[in-house]
């Protein structure tokens, strides 16, 4: 076996072996490695302010709004210029955003522990159900109103109950079930929130005698947002996706995630250097009333479900989701099969029903991309230029940052 196989088997072996578990509810200024107060979190590749357009720029802002880092909009632009305020990718505090994936120093955070590896992943909580959302790029007064809420009655009711757990909430048996119950952990999360919610329930029992309205809302909150998982599946993905960092001559995908123009990947061998190329247009099933000119990129990092054999690449396990995002189930299953063919190998307990139970393919192997010319696919929601969800489908990564990816592991190593 080489260097690469074995490295790249190193890298397989830890993403299979995650362990992810749901352990406490922090702010982010508290949970987020060098955060800071004067600093807005948004999804990608870090870009200079004036790269920022549209939903994902007007995003930032609203953080800094939300934040009281600015008085106004043309304030927090003038701040955001000259650096008063400053704008970073999640992926090097150690979270993931959806879609503009805004964070701010006050906003609360699940932190999800992979206790095989002893590393964090960290996301922000799920807006709700209301179509008007911060990272869909608005922010008004309802807006806000929603976020505080969140903050406020969501966040700790949901802390207390998890610490009354002693020891947290086991999120790889929900993903299994859950994979086996229709869901693929990205696009469709209706069964993990379901099985979440049902570990919950005991704790908010015990809650009820002190706290029964924050319990009854925050109970409604989450049975009411079949995407409140979600983001756990983002941090316990993210969670897993790190432990196959900094692996030397691995080429395994350790990140993916996308900007309002670009899309990103790192590679475990290359350590925190994003390889990028121009967004690809998405293959999408619009909401009644929208067309094509209507969409518009501001982000995403919820494809980290993806890196690690989750959401597309498990699409044959939620064939509902073609009322959803459009295909059928012929064309689901046989862009799943491809993955396999980029992949390392089969995850031991994501298992796939409709293909015997098949593993997940696991691992995103640079090298396999490039020589197949198979692009990794992401089921995602798609956002319109008014500030909402506007429809679902399929995303391809792009090649571009493949073959930079094998150029840089190349000039690094020498080749495979």
């Amino acid at each position: 076996m080489t260097d690469h196989e074995t490295a790249n088997k190193l890298a397989f072996e830890r993403l299979a072996a995650a362990t992810p578990v749901f352990t406490e509810v922090m702010t982010a200024g508290d949970a987020l490695p060098g955060m800071k107060p004067n600093v807005i979190l948004t999804s990608g590749a870090p870009m200079e302010w004036e790269q920022y357009t549209g939903g994902q720029r007007a995003a930032v802002i609203g953080g800094a709004l939300f934040e009281g880092l600015a008085s106004d909009a043309g304030d927090a632009d003038a701040k955001l210029k000259s650096g008063e305020i400053l704008v970073d990718g999640c992926h090097d505090y150690g979270c993931v955003g959806s879609l503009a994936g805004i964070y701010t120093a006050s906003m609360p955070v699940l932190a999800v522990e992979n206790t095989a590896n002893g590393n964090v992943g960290f996301c922000n909580f799920f807006e709700g159900p209301s179509p008007k959302r911060l990272n869909y790029g608005t922010y008004d007064e309802e807006v806000r109103d929603t976020l505080l809420f969140v903050q406020d009655v969501i966040a700790p009711t949901v802390a207390e109950a998890v610490k009354r757990s002693e020891g947290g909430i086991p999120l790889r048996p929900i993903i299994r079930r859950a994979l086996g119950m229709g869901d693929e952990m990205h696009s469709r999360n209706a069964a993990g929130t379901l099985l979440f919610g049902r570990e919950m329930v005991p704790y908010f029992f015990e809650m009820l005698g002190d706290k029964p309205e924050e319990v009854r809302q925050t109970y409604a909150f989450m049975s009411d947002s079949p995407y409140f998982f979600l983001r756990l599946s983002m941090a316990a993905a993210k969670a897993t996706a790190d432990a196959a960092r900094d692996i030397e001559r691995s080429s395994v995908v350790s990140a993916m995630a996308f900007s309002c123009s670009q899309f990103s990947i790192r590679l475990g061998g290359t350590g925190n250097r994003w390889f990028s190329a121009d967004l690809e247009p998405a293959q999408a099933k619009l909401f009644e009333g929208f067309t094509e000119a209507d969409i518009e990129f501001m982000g995403g990092e919820s494809v980290i479900t993806e890196t690690v054999g989750l959401g597309g690449f498990a699409q044959a396990s939620a064939f509902t989701l073609q009322e959803y995002q459009g295909g059928t189930p012929e064309d689901m299953a046989e862009l799943n099969r491809s993955m396999y063919e980029i992949t390392v190998g089969e995850h031991p307990e994501y298992k796939i029903p409709f293909f015997g139970f098949r593993g997940v393919p696991l691992g995103i192997d640079a090298f396999k991309v490039v020589e197949s010319g198979i692009q990794p696919v992401m089921d995602i929601g798609i956002a319109g230029g008014d500030g909402r969800q506007i429809g679902a489908g399929v995303l391809r990564a792009p090649l571009a940052c493949f073959e930079q990816a094998v150029a840089a592991y190349s000039e690094e190593y020498g080749g495979v």
